[in-house]
């Protein structure tokens, strides 16, 4: 079986995505995610993720992140924040995937509806042309509710914005969010950026 290293952002996404693709690959998750800050933040989303990933028996690579103060520095010079997060986290992966015995690389980005899906299978696509692994890309977005079925009951930590800093000031200042219920706002975040 081929085997696919697929980046994951948080348990949310990567519930279903990893379940996906384990039909079709052996598959390893693996955590690179220097954009997420706050520093608790950071801890609570990747604590999630390791829990899930014990529950769920997922094999779980943690890689070493920059500091996020140097990530700050590289976001503040990208012409494209969203670009260069993107960039940033699936080159690792596929650095890793590359140099460890995989054969394509992926994300559980591709479940969420709030990503930018054109620009990450572009970047996919030309990071694999770099490393000579390749991409996978599958839209899953359909999929997001079920993601979120399965982590539900669990009662793991819900990020409520995408992980960098402008993206926590841009969730904050969206009308819709503060309009949640609290049940609903418990497991659904209302992630918009």
């Amino acid at each position: 079986m081929e085997k696919l290293l697929v980046h994951v952002c948080c348990c949310h996404c990567a519930a279903y995505s990893l379940k996906h693709f384990s039909q079709t690959y052996a598959v390893t998750a693996y955590w690179y995610n220097p954009n997420i800050g706050p520093s608790q933040e950071y801890l609570a989303r990747k604590q999630a993720m390791q829990v899930y990933a014990n529950i769920d028996g997922i094999d779980l690579v943690n890689s070493q992140n920059p500091d996020f103060e140097s990530f700050l520095k590289w976001q503040k010079e990208a012409v494209n924040r969203c670009a260069f997060c993107f960039y940033i986290r699936l080159k690792q992966t596929a650095e890793y995937a590359k140099n460890n015995g995989f054969t394509a690389f992926s994300t559980s980005l591709l479940i969420s509806p709030h990503q930018k899906h054109e620009l990450l299978k572009e970047i996919g696509d030309q990071i694999a042309l770099e490393e000579g692994v390749n991409f996978i890309y599958e839209d899953l977005r359909r999929h997001y509710s079920q993601s979120r079925t399965i982590t539900k009951p669990l009662a793991l930590y819900v990020q409520r914005y995408c992980g960098c800093l402008l993206s926590e000031k841009e969730a904050e200042s969206d009308p819709l969010r503060h309009d949640l219920p609290e049940s609903l706002a418990k497991y659904e975040s209302n992630i918009r950026w």
